[in-house]
């Protein structure tokens, strides 16, 4: 029996009523903070049926995100797999893939290639505070479309390291099946190919192997990094508190991570201000200060270029969905 399993996350619909009124939709808002678990996600057509495309050459089918906060286990069970192609991209956190019959914790920075009628058979844990995107394409030309970006098909795990690149090229394509303007599927197949260069580039540049060592220091560092994100860091003294030279320690944390200290430090911060943003009523100040930011100003500028809104306005187009 090929087993699915779904969770419909308030977010993916609270706000599509214009009518709701103003007392309501803060009710709403607040219930969410009740939830263990945040989805968002978009379905060609508004139907989560795969199929298979035998005449466009490219054709994405769907594309989201699941983000485990206490909910203790998200498992997917497909033992046919399905008749289309999937990324699974994990970008915090870790997964549990049962590949060739092991048992095989992938942790985030990786994307996990299936294929058609492949078996889909993994979990994620709340207690990893795991997140990742998924988007499934199809198409008649998928197989030499991927040769040609050199993304390897006798592999199922590809090394990407964390990239907001990649994570926007996710979100732009949740975005585009949830709006459906004008040219839409275009700007699908566009987005799609945009990401398989993004993920074949990467590879490449992660053909220079990390030894054991420095691997486990540089997993140490974005395990302190995530878990102090909102506090004054020094990477000065970071670095020197482990016996490393600042040049060395940002060297090789860019090549573990793909991105710098200061850049991962930034993405966490981003990151739950938009989760705050979504989630809360605190104001754009509070929120501010609660991701490690004194000045408001700052913090909303910062904001605006990585996520193209100010927070106010991030706000009001996540309530206006």
């Amino acid at each position: 029996m090929n087993k699915t399993v779904y969770f419909l996350h308030k977010s993916a619909y609270r706000w599509k009523n214009p009518a709701v009124s103003g007392k309501l939709r803060r009710q709403k808002r607040k219930e969410v903070r009740l939830f263990d678990m945040y989805v968002n996600s978009g379905y060609l057509f508004n139907s989560r049926i795969p199929f298979k495309e035998k005449k466009m050459p490219l054709r994405v089918l769907s594309a989201g995100t699941y983000e485990l906060y206490t909910w203790p286990k998200l498992p997917t069970w497909r033992p046919k797999g399905r008749v289309d192609w999937q990324l699974v991209y994990i970008t915090a956190g870790e997964g549990h893939f049962i590949l060739n019959g092991q048992d095989i914790t992938v942790p985030a920075g990786n994307i996990v290639l299936y294929q058609p009628k492949q078996e889909q058979h993994y979990y994620f844990l709340g207690k990893d505070q795991a997140r990742y995107w998924f988007v499934h394409f199809t198409g008649r030309q998928v197989r030499s479309i991927l040769k040609h970006f050199e993304i390897p098909l006798d592999g199922y795990i590809l090394h990407t390291g964390i990239s907001m690149a990649c994570e926007d090229l996710f979100r732009r394509m949740r975005d585009e099946l949830v709006e459906c303007s004008w040219g839409y599927e275009e700007l699908l197949t566009c987005l799609l190919r945009q990401l398989l260069i993004e993920i074949s580039r990467r590879m490449h540049e992660d053909e220079k192997q990390i030894s054991g060592f420095v691997s486990d220091e540089m997993e140490r560092a974005k395990h302190y990094l995530a878990e102090h994100y909102n506090e004054e860091i020094s990477i000065e003294q970071y670095a020197a508190s482990r016996n490393m030279s600042t040049s060395w320690f940002g060297k090789s944390f860019t090549a573990a991570a793909g991105i710098s200290p200061k850049q991962y430090i930034l993405q966490q911060r981003i990151r739950n201000a938009q989760l705050l943003l979504e989630t809360t009523d605190a104001t754009v100040s509070e929120i501010a200060r609660i991701v490690g930011y004194d000045n408001p100003m700052y913090f909303s500028r910062l904001f605006r270029k990585v996520r193209g809104l100010s927070p106010a306005n991030y706000r009001k187009a996540f309530m206006g969905h």
